[in-house]
């Protein structure tokens, strides 16, 4: 990825996104070299449990912490809002569909609902811009409960009723933008409050496949044939019109201002991920990004900040075109492929459960001294370059 630079803050909430993006420090390496030796004298072969071993490694960098990395208090963060490019015909699902699956997610009801409902997984449900009305008694202005916990409704975050066409016009003002930023930051915050030890980030929105698309076109510099799908069943007319909208979009609106590039053709939905994502590496939390759109957000994020990178796992690898790319720019490959391209954060809990046992792996396997094993045949091994 190339590198960016932001433009000179406009505004008091601007400066204020620029402080807290300043306040996100690299991965402790001392706490990974570390880690990785104790890997390496656990019971086994070294590097024989393949990338669980990475992700111990990995957590000591984010905690600072080799062992007691306890990762079983979970969350998902799923931002909600719909997006004004719908009217070019690139979307196969009305709106309503945003509007009932935010209310969803808070009745479990739903993929991600489902399995956090079963693994017990809390959801900050926030409604950033859902173009219709969320019924009152669905909703919430707290993000956490008066016991400390996230929201268990809908939490009415709502900027405007969807983004502008961004075939036609900017999708969002800058003010826009900047206040969907500090709705990641605050639920960054609820999370770190609730004492949640592990976070997913996720969304829900019709015509973000093609916001998604633009901003993964522009920030990997792959044309729209690379890089935009079929979403939620487009059909070939349909595919064309959005292939020609994120083409056109990212020659009129690519700059080296991240930011800009969001505002005039992300969503809401994606600067609150991206805001999340980088809240959340702010206060040192492992965070895994979900499927297509919420990679977009991530490699956003990447491009505002680089170091977020340092705190972020990738759960599965979506079936979106576009999305090998975005991993690849981001440098950390999925963990696994299920055929998976729902969205909704609805990979993070699989990814939470192998995150789990690499935790295990590196916190409770014992070493090859206290299993009684001699280790000079590993010693010669290593002499012969097996290892």
């Amino acid at each position: 990825m190339r590198e960016y630079k932001l433009a000179a803050p406009q505004s008091a909430a601007e400066e204020k996104v620029y402080a807290l993006i300043a306040g996100i420090e690299p991965a402790d390496r001392e706490a990974m070299r570390q880690a990785r030796e104790r890997q390496d004298s656990r019971l086994k072969v070294p590097g024989s449990l393949g990338r669980l071993e990475d992700i111990g490694v990995r957590l000591a960098g984010m905690t600072g912490k080799v062992t007691g990395n306890d990762v079983r208090r979970q969350a998902v963060i799923i931002m909600s809002a719909d997006n004004g490019v719908v009217e070019e015909g690139v979307a196969s699902a009305p709106q309503t569909v945003t509007l009932m699956q935010t209310i969803n997610f808070t009745r479990r009801i739903t993929g991600i609902g489902s399995q956090a409902a079963y693994f017990g997984i809390d959801i900050l449900d926030i409604d950033c811009g859902v173009a219709l009305p969320i019924p009152e008694e669905c909703l919430t202005k707290d993000m956490l409960t008066a016991e400390g916990r996230l929201a268990e409704k809908v939490v009415d975050r709502r900027i405007a009723n969807g983004t502008r066409n961004l075939a036609k016009e900017p999708a969002m003002t800058r003010e826009q933008a900047i206040e969907a930023f500090l709705i990641g930051f605050e639920a960054a915050d609820a999370v770190k409050a609730a004492g949640i030890q592990l976070a997913g980030v996720g969304e829900m929105g019709i015509g973000n496949s093609t916001t998604g698309a633009c901003l993964i076109s522009a920030l990997t510099g792959a044309k729209a044939a690379a890089v935009i799908g079929r979403g939620g069943g487009l059909d070939d007319e349909g595919l064309g019109k959005k292939a020609k909208v994120v083409d056109d979009a990212v020659a009129k609106y690519a700059c080296d201002d991240p930011i800009e590039m969001a505002r005039c053709m992300g969503g809401f939905d994606i600067c609150a991920m991206a805001g999340a994502y980088l809240g959340l590496a702010r206060h040192r939390i492992p965070t895994v990004i979900d499927g297509y759109i919420s990679i977009a957000g991530a490699l956003l994020a990447k491009a505002i900040c680089p170091t977020v990178t340092d705190y972020m796992f990738t759960s599965h690898r979506s079936e979106e075109q576009g999305y090998a790319l975005a991993a690849a720019e981001i440098g950390i490959p999925p963990m696994f492929d299920l055929g998976m391209k729902l969205g909704e954060a609805s990979g993070c809990p699989i990814a939470f459960k192998i995150i789990e046992a690499g935790t295990a792996i590196i916190d409770r396997m014992k070493s090859l001294a206290e299993g009684q094993i001699d280790h000079r045949y590993l010693d010669e091994l290593r002499e012969r370059k097996f290892l």
